[in-house]
């Protein structure tokens, strides 16, 4: 995995007090917030996130994830769930009020055409880049995507799930549950959780994606591409699935950050290079890494 260009974010980098344009509150403290940020919103990649001011009160920024952007319309949508002060703060803003944003950040992710099979999986705050990824691949006409996008969470989802309209072939009985908005887009999704919703998959997000990708041909999974964003575990689950059967994947690490701009190198993780063991960092060098250098397999 080659390093980015020095400075790569000059020029594609934003400051603007964006105005809030929708509020929508689901269970488990789980907000979608909808900004006017028009110069984020046209340079927003899927996998990129803003660093945003969620109070006046309080200087500290959090980086969020970009969930949907429209740079026709100049929005980006933020799906977040409450923890600690800060984001308890912005959940309590309403519209026509305005959040200092910073963004996009980051590196995102890359589908690759030759594998036109994307396996999109999301835990928890990790559904919202696969939303946004989703949606841009399934808006590529040029290309010939296939994205399956496997959601997992032990909170109620934050969104009314329903029966799919789309088959999945290999897709485990019951497992009927989606996301109705990206049934809307024609991108089938499937639902996980251990908490028992109804017409949701039982078991971990990455079991499913086992039973998925175990029920292809070897033809099948040479197109294969697995994208992943969520906690640790996860993660690492993931890039343990992808080993397993053989296919690329791409990671989107969590971490906590300080200026989300790299100066403070507090985001650091061990990533494995072709020069060897590196410390990168996560809001400018990631926060989407190849997941075999971050989760390498066992000695």
């Amino acid at each position: 995995m080659g390093d980015p260009p020095a400075r790569a974010h000059r020029g594609t980098l934003f400051v603007e007090e964006a105005e809030i344009l929708a509020c929508e509150h689901h269970e488990a403290d789980q907000h979608v917030i909808r900004l006017q940020a028009p110069r984020c919103a046209a340079a927003a990649t899927p996998g990129s996130f803003v660093h945003l001011t969620c109070d006046p009160r309080i200087p500290m920024r959090r980086p969020l994830s970009i969930m949907r952007a429209s740079a026709r319309e100049g929005w980006i949508d933020i799906l977040y769930k409450v923890v600690g002060q800060g984001l308890a703060a912005l959940a309590e803003r309403r519209t026509g009020e305005r959040v200092s944003t910073l963004g996009p950040i980051g590196q995102g992710f890359v589908a690759h055409a030759g594998r036109p099979r994307t396996l999109l999986v999301g835990g928890g705050v990790g559904i919202p880049p696969m939303v946004f990824l989703a949606e841009t691949l399934a808006a590529d006409h040029a290309g010939a995507w296939r994205p399956l996008v496997l959601m997992g969470s032990e909170v109620p989802f934050p969104f009314r799930a329903r029966p799919s309209t789309i088959l999945v072939p290999g897709m485990p009985d019951g497992a009927i549950a989606c996301m109705p908005l990206l049934d809307g887009w024609g991108v089938p999704s499937r639902l996980a959780t251990l908490a028992g919703y109804p017409g949701c998959y039982h078991g971990y997000v990455t079991q499913l994606a086992t039973e998925w990708l175990g029920s292809l041909s070897p033809d099948a999974l040479a197109e294969v591409e697995v994208f992943a964003c969520g906690p640790t575990p996860m993660l690492r689950a993931c890039a343990d699935v992808a080993r397993r059967f053989g296919v690329p994947c791409q990671v989107s690490l969590e971490e906590f950050m300080a200026c989300a701009v790299g100066g403070c190198a507090g985001c650091t993780v061990l990533v494995q290079t072709p020069s060897g063991p590196a410390m990168k960092r996560v809001c400018v060098d990631g926060p989407v890494f190849d997941a075999e250098a971050v989760f390498p397999a066992a000695a």
